[in-house]
């Protein structure tokens, strides 16, 4: 996934800049010093060329060897003082630049947590750790070199030239030649490589994507061997921006060719006209000493301009690319009291809701339409429905990950879209299908479920999700468990992200099939603890197997992003041939509605047209017993994913971590 970049028209590298200022802003004093501090040293080198005119028309010519020692030891002076005073400029922007970074890369982070999911769906991780590293280094990198000797070297420039007009006008003509050509020459230059400065930052965004995913994923990478292709593909990306670099190494060597010989041509004419005029008596020979020791001092100042402007253009491209991140919405919080629900709409209604994605093309089907629920409160809903129906998607909606498009979702009468999402989340818990774990301990994993929990909350939570095993971890809920929790197997991973769910005791619990990484037994296990959960709390539980849906008090069917049927689990078996069909297992060809027979979400887009089916079921299935649930087909044959005896842990998953 790569997230375009449209070339704006109006771009400026000027404006680009000056949105750093309320960064520079707090420490725009000690940048001030600095600047000051670095063009008094930078024209006091200035000064030594006059001294050595003294020296040579005074002392040298006088034959004076006092005089000689006495001009070598001001010079001497004037050096030592010129290097302290740019060690001071040194000193004064170090500890302030770096606090910049630091305070714009904690913005950029916190500003990413408070972002929409829909926002991280579009953008490659990459890019944004690649904004919030070099970019920012980029930026740093300009406040404290370009933007302090831009204007130095500006000044310097400026009082060189009046020295040199001053000393021979002639000759200071001469040497101006070249800033016209200069200025042309800078201002074409720095159109181009804006260009090809904002295509490598892209690459490299790109390019740490690719590193990301591969570390992240270098168990299939292995597991299918597959890393050659993965490294044919790294090295083509790298090939990319290694040709980008070139392309911007060529466009530097140009200017900095241009801007060196100009100048050198013009020194080397000054050079000339000079000696004839000190031949014909009109200029003295300290004068000519001190003219070309003046143009020769102000080589640096003009040859750095190409490598300044060069600098000054990544550094205005990084602000630009940290402020595509920062300028985008943030999740809307209005924090106002909600307005009460109709009488008697306690537990958790969804009122008329629709949802599309924010990238759907426009006039496409939503994923959800029309959503009329009410789970009760303290009752447990199932979800039931084929992939791609919107289960998870319509669960992603109670914590407000996604917004509705259209209708409203009511927390005990209260609606979702007017309350504080910090209240929300509170209310709210949810254990998602794919558990996420973080590199920190155990313990500390699952306390992010309630900060305010203890460690009695702790051990609760990880006996209601059966998670005995970290007793026997090295450092027991200590442990580290390592980037992603890879250490840990998949069924330990999801029953600690159970445990974080349930360890502050919410109001409302959503669940997104959090058993399907668990073997038989351990499921058995979780469930029976889980009940007991489930009877304190409005819950909906997104549900794949028929043993998840005896959890629940009743069970919602969601067909074509539109809930068909609702009743307990029995009556939707007598009456409902899709629900029979699903719960049958056949997963593997098209279901009674032509849909796929899976029961994974994939929150892809559903037919919005499908027609809402009477809760007590408007299709006849064929008869079903009623005194057993139907077993899921291949569930005894498949393989244990999580394997743990009934009543025992399993050696291979307890007491260590993989």
């Amino acid at each position: 996934m790569h997230q375009e970049h449209v070339e704006p028209k109006d771009r400026s590298a000027v404006r680009s800049l000056l949105r750093l200022w309320p960064y520079v802003k707090p420490v725009r004093a000690r940048l001030s010093g600095a600047a000051l501090v670095g063009i008094f040293a930078s024209c006091l080198g200035l000064v030594i060329p006059l001294v050595l005119k003294w020296i040579v028309d005074g002392p040298v010519a006088d034959a004076d060897p006092g005089g000689v020692w006495l001009g070598a030891l001001y010079l001497l002076l004037l050096g030592i003082a010129e290097a302290v005073l740019f060690g001071v400029r040194r000193w004064l922007v170090a500890r302030p630049l770096a606090g910049v970074e630091a305070s714009m890369r904690a913005d950029l982070y916190r500003h990413l947590q408070r972002l929409p999911v829909a926002f991280h769906d579009r953008w490659p991780s990459g890019q944004l750790l690649s904004r919030g590293t070099t970019d920012l280094m980029m930026v740093r990198m300009f406040l404290a070199f370009p933007l302090t000797f831009l204007l130095v070297n500006a000044t310097t420039i400026l009082v060189g030239f009046v020295v040199l007009l001053f000393q021979e006008w002639t000759l200071g003509l001469v040497l101006l030649a070249p800033v016209v050509p200069l200025v042309i020459i800078c201002s074409a230059f720095e159109a181009k490589y804006a260009a090809v400065a904002r295509r490598a930052q892209d690459q490299v965004g790109d390019l740490t994507t690719v590193v990301e995913e591969s570390v992240l994923g270098i168990r299939i990478i292995k597991g299918f061997g597959r890393h050659r292709s993965q490294a044919a593909a790294f090295r083509a990306l790298a090939g990319k921006l290694r040709t980008t670099e070139l392309v911007k190494a060529r466009l530097l060597a140009r200017i900095w060719t241009l801007i060196t010989t100009l100048p050198e041509l013009a020194i080397g004419a000054a050079l000339v006209f000079g000696t004839i005029e000190v031949a014909d008596g009109d200029l003295s020979a300290g004068t000519l000493v001190a003219f070309l020791s003046t143009a020769l001092a102000l080589r640096w100042p003009v040859e750095s301009i190409g490598f300044l402007l060069a600098m000054s253009q990544e550094a205005a491209t990084a602000t630009e690319r940290y402020f595509e991140v920062m300028d985008a919405a943030e999740e809307e919080d209005t924090g106002q009291s909600a307005a009460p629900g109709t009488a008697g709409a306690g537990g958790m209604v969804f009122e008329g809701v629709e949802f599309r994605y924010p990238d759907a093309e426009e006039g496409s089907a939503p994923v959800l339409a029309g959503i009329d629920l009410r789970i009760r409160p303290g009752e447990t809903m199932a979800l039931v429905g084929a992939t791609g129906s919107g289960k998870t998607t319509l669960t992603s909606l109670v914590p407000r990950l996604y917004e509705a498009t259209a209708g409203r979702i009511t927390l005990d009468g209260e609606d979702i879209a007017a309350m504080p999402r910090a209240r929300l989340r509170e209310l709210v818990s949810v254990a998602f299908e794919e558990p996420t774990l973080f590199s920190a301990s155990v313990g500390e994993n699952v306390l992010m479920g309630d900060e305010g929990a203890g460690e009695e909350e702790l051990l609760r939570a990880l006996s209601v999700a059966q998670a005995g095993f970290v007793h026997e971890l090295p450092q027991g809920t200590g442990t580290e468990v390592g980037e992603q929790g890879l250490s840990l197997s998949g069924g330990q991973r999801q029953r600690l992200a159970l445990a974080r769910a349930v360890v502050g005791r919410p109001r409302f619990l959503v669940l997104d099939d959090p058993l399907s990484a668990l073997d038989v037994h351990t499921e058995a296990l979780v469930e029976a603890a889980l009940r007991q959960v489930l009877a304190e709390t409005t819950a909906v539980v997104v549900a794949h197997r028929p043993s998840t849906v005896m959890l629940a008090d009743r069970v919602a069917l969601l067909s074509g992003g539109r809930i068909s049927a609702v009743g307990t689990h029995q009556e939707l078996l007598r009456t409902n041939a899709e629900y029979a069909w699903l719960m049958s297992g056949a997963g593997d060809g098209p279901g009674p509605s032509g849909e796929a027979g899976s029961l994974g979400d994939a929150g892809s887009l559903g037919d919005a047209q499908a027609e809402p089916v009477p809760e007590a079921g408007a299709e006849e299935a064929k008869p079903v017993p009623q005194a057993q649930p139907v077993p899921e087909p291949g569930r005894e044959a498949r393989p244990a994913r999580d394997t743990e005896p009934l009543g025992a842990k399993a050696p291979a998953e307890e007491g260590s971590t993989r």
